[in-house]
């Protein structure tokens, strides 16, 4: 019988599935909105809204308890200065799941899974922009390296 077993697997070991939530995790604190397959963020919801819970609560505890769970300083350190006081007057319910139709490949249900109120300039932290200077010089730099 099934009894007392909280989670679902998601056809993991524990090991993979630990690191696959922490890593979930880490990528929803940076950039507040990730697409991923339905039952990955179902299983990531109520994880992520513990966390800002634990964000909240500003004790030197909970600090190290958000560094051990999300393994990552930078995180830990958004989860308590921006995330907690973004959600302090909020009860619960930091995060929604919207669904997004059908993976192409293999028809897996897919869903974007973001934070209610969400910054949406943080999906773009990691995109570099192109500076038109740069790339003139880099077609000056390969006439003078052919000639």
């Amino acid at each position: 019988m099934r009894h007392g077993i909280a989670n679902k697997k998601l056809n993991r070991t524990s090991e993979h599935r630990k690191a696959l939530l922490k890593n979930m995790l880490n990528s929803l604190v940076k950039y507040e909105q990730i697409k991923t397959t339905l039952p990955k963020a179902k299983f990531l919801k109520p994880q992520a809204d513990k966390l800002i819970t634990l964000g909240k609560k500003d004790t030197l505890q909970t600090s190290k308890l958000l560094i051990s769970q999300l393994q990552d300083i930078k995180s830990a350190n958004k989860v308590k200065k921006t995330l907690s006081k973004r959600y302090e007057k909020r009860n619960g319910g930091y995060t929604r799941i919207i669904k997004a139709g059908f993976r192409y490949g293999d028809n897996a249900p897919m869903a974007i899974i973001e934070f209610v109120d969400r910054d949406v300039e943080a999906r773009r932290i990691d995109k570099k922009k192109k500076d038109p200077v740069k790339e003139t010089d880099k077609k000056e730099e390969k006439k003078i390296a052919s000639a």
